[in-house]
């Protein structure tokens, strides 16, 4: 209803995201695509292990998995061989070392209002909060404001979420999400994301 659909189709495919991302300079895991079992493996092995799988289209974390050594890595693509298409397009990913947490800020019409830590329950690698991840308040530092803004700017967006880890190297934007989600992180910070929202949908409505 808000943004626009360049961002829909851009932050909707992770590939999609992952390129504009990399077009406008902003730090990104490296990411590989193949659309066969043995360029997935082989793009694997180029990488090196860990590495990650996710769908290129998807949300919560759903059939992304963790990939510590090519035998898994053959098991679990050729299962996606069997399923629907678009699961035959492999994104692939680094496998980050970072704290078990990452970091979902949001960026309302060119600001940074609010960030959190989504930290894993230690019984699952992933840290999104629909599968356990707690939601903690994370301070908004000059690298976090600026990488959300050029990463919302990269999509096009003018209400997303933006998700970062933290790696050796400094802060790594790995998506940017148009339909963002934060009913978590209202409580976590105190801040009224929905009603900066409709202040800023106002504020546009009446210039």
């Amino acid at each position: 209803m808000v943004n626009n659909f360049r961002s829909a189709w851009v932050s909707g495919n992770k590939l999609f995201g992952s390129i504009e991302l990399v077009r406008n300079g902003v730090p990104t895991p490296r990411t590989m695509l193949a659309f066969t079992e043995d360029a997935a493996v082989k793009a694997l092995q180029d990488m090196g292990y860990p590495a990650v799988i996710k769908p290129v289209v998807g949300s919560w974390g759903r059939l992304s998995a963790l990939l510590k050594d090519e035998q898994v890595a053959r098991a679990i693509i050729e299962d996606r061989e069997y399923m629907f298409p678009m699961y035959q397009v492999y994104y692939l990913q680094e496998f980050v070392k970072r704290p078990p947490r990452d970091i979902r800020s949001f960026v309302v019409g060119g600001r940074t209002v609010a960030a959190i830590y989504r930290v894993s329950d230690g019984a699952d690698w992933r840290t999104n909060t629909a599968r356990g991840g707690r939601a903690e308040p994370c301070p908004i530092s000059k690298e976090l404001d600026e990488l959300s803004l050029r990463a919302a700017r990269s999509s096009g967006g003018e209400i997303v979420g933006v998700d970062l880890m933290e790696s050796e190297s400094g802060l790594l934007v790995h998506e940017v999400n148009n339909t963002t989600e934060f009913k978590n992180t209202v409580p976590a910070t105190g801040v009224d994301i929905p009603q900066l929202i409709v202040d800023y949908l106002v504020a546009e409505q009446k210039r």
